[in-house]
């Protein structure tokens, strides 16, 4: 978007927040960068520069506002709606690739070329991955730096420095502020109020967000030990490159107020992304109920409840073994098997306000899961027995990263595995924004009592126009239901 002038000039001159995040603006007078709603006074058009990433402002030499923080705006859904190289690429780098394994190791991923993948991001985003990952980096040490009394050498490296000097000339560079000064212009308070290891901050999102379905699916399909809804908050453990977290999200009108306890801070920014991913927030509301709108017999429903989000997950393999131990059954049946598994091969953690026990097992310890112990039928233990062992041994990716046509297409190769398997796990797994159910018998009742076409195929062709947002009008569909996972616990 970032290329069409006229079209981001009207978006700064009216403060309209639906485009943070998707473009940045770069004054050249006063060599800073915002977000388009910046409360200031909007510069001269002729002032105005465009770029599509933040790190593209800082490599052009301009520094971040004061004022609207732009660093913190809500991430570009272009990342979470296409699966092209480039958008995969940023996908892996919000998950800390490039921190962890280096432009090599991104590339590698990706199956592609590292002159490939810089050549890509630079002609696209202005900033190859070293500056992207950069700009990430900066963002987290602002983030240590006002919400935590950590001293600055622990703050440099739990960001990803790999000095204090390069942490320094970077904050200094960004934020045309040293560490110190950002620390002292921090509100008082913020870091007491924090015990240690914990951190509260807050995740911005694109209004509106509905918040029924994205925490009454999670609280509802919450598996015992891991997962709890307790006082307002979804809280889950989290299994991290560097160590564990437990997490606790609470959905408020204009956040998500996020609290995290994290045995290792280099987690930060994983954690962060992970939790984003798991709750939709860098959706596009505005052009995704827009399209469905457009759709007589779906405008109601879209009316009724704007801004719902697809609920996802933060471990790709996780879901991908509690989908199959839901094939045909309850969901109170399919939270006792995955408890069963939690309990007798999850990795223990200590949970300072108690109720959450385990991380959910690795793919390598459910390899090793003698399947007689299972209690399902001989079909679905030949299923989960062959899930787990190319997940285990990597023959089979869910990763960011991963291509969602191809992905499925090898899901559906192996035994047991439907449409409905492979599709949700792309749906709320893989992140899939077309991912659509057209087996689902509660999206198929619902269908005929719209007056939508109630077969799978002739439910798909109808379904035609609402993409590529199917996975969301999946979601309107199950909405009209009683079932819990339509319904914000109390």
């Amino acid at each position: 978007m970032h290329t069409d002038t006229e079209r981001c000039v009207r978006a700064v001159q009216s403060k309209d927040a639906r485009f943070d995040g998707w473009f940045f603006t770069a004054v050249v007078t006063t060599r800073i960068y915002c977000r388009p709603s910046c409360p200031v006074v909007p510069p001269k058009p002729a002032n105005m520069t465009f770029y599509p990433s933040a790190a593209a402002c800082q490599q052009a030499g301009f520094r971040a506002c004061k004022r609207c923080r732009p660093d913190t705006s809500p991430g570009s859904p272009e990342w979470n709606e296409r699966a092209d190289l480039t958008a995969r690429a940023m996908r892996l780098i919000a998950d800390g690739v490039v921190d962890r394994e280096g432009v090599p190791g991104l590339a590698a991923r990706l199956g592609y070329s590292t002159r490939q993948v810089e050549r890509q991001l630079l002609a696209e985003l202005g900033a190859g991955p070293l500056a992207l990952a950069r700009a990430q980096r900066a963002q987290t040490a602002r983030l240590l730096i006002e919400t935590t009394a950590l001293p600055m050498a622990d703050i440099a490296f739990a960001a990803g420095f790999s000095s204090v000097r390069t942490f320094n000339d970077t904050v200094r560079e960004v934020y045309a502020l040293s560490p110190s000064e950002l620390r002292t212009r921090a509100p008082k308070g913020r870091a007491a109020a924090n015990a240690p290891g914990t951190l509260s901050l807050r995740l911005p999102f694109r209004t509106p967000l509905n918040p029924d379905n994205l925490f009454g699916h999670l609280a509802a399909t919450a598996v015992p030990g891991v997962e709890e809804w307790r006082d307002g908050a979804y809280r889950r453990t989290l299994r991290l490159p560097y160590g564990h977290g437990i997490v606790a999200l609470t959905p408020t009108p204009d956040h998500i107020a996020c609290r995290l306890t994290l045995s290792d801070p280099r987690d930060l920014t994983v954690a962060i992304s992970r939790c984003r991913r798991l709750l939709d927030l860098d959706a596009d509301p505005t052009a995704i109920d827009g399209q469905l709108r457009a759709d007589p017999l779906l405008a109601p429903l879209v009316d009724k409840a704007p801004g719902r989000r697809v609920p996802r997950t933060v471990d790709e393999a996780e879901f991908a073994v509690r989908a199959v131990l839901g094939q045909q059954v309850s969901t109170a049946a399919a939270r006792t098997h995955a408890a069963r598994l939690v309990t007798a091969h999850g990795d223990p953690v200590d949970d300072p306000e108690g109720g959450l026990t385990h991380l959910f097992p690795s793919t390598e310890a459910l390899a090793s899961v003698d399947p007689e112990t299972l209690a399902m039928p001989r079909t679905r233990r030949t299923t989960f027995t062959t899930l787990v062992s190319h997940l285990a041994d990597g023959s089979l990716n869910l990763g960011v990263e991963s291509d969602w046509a191809d992905t499925r297409a090898r899901l559906l190769a192996l035994p047991g595995f439907g449409p409905w398997t492979a599709d949700v796990i792309a749906m709320r797994a893989l992140g899939d924004p077309d991912a659509f159910l057209p087996t689902d018998l509660g999206i198929r009742r619902t269908a005929a009592e719209l007056g939508l076409p109630s077969t799978p195929s002739a439910l798909t062709a109808r379904a035609a126009a609402w993409r590529p947002w199917r996975a969301y009008a999946v979601q309107y569909l199950w909405a009209t239901d009683d079932h819990p996972i339509n319904f914000l616990p109390v």
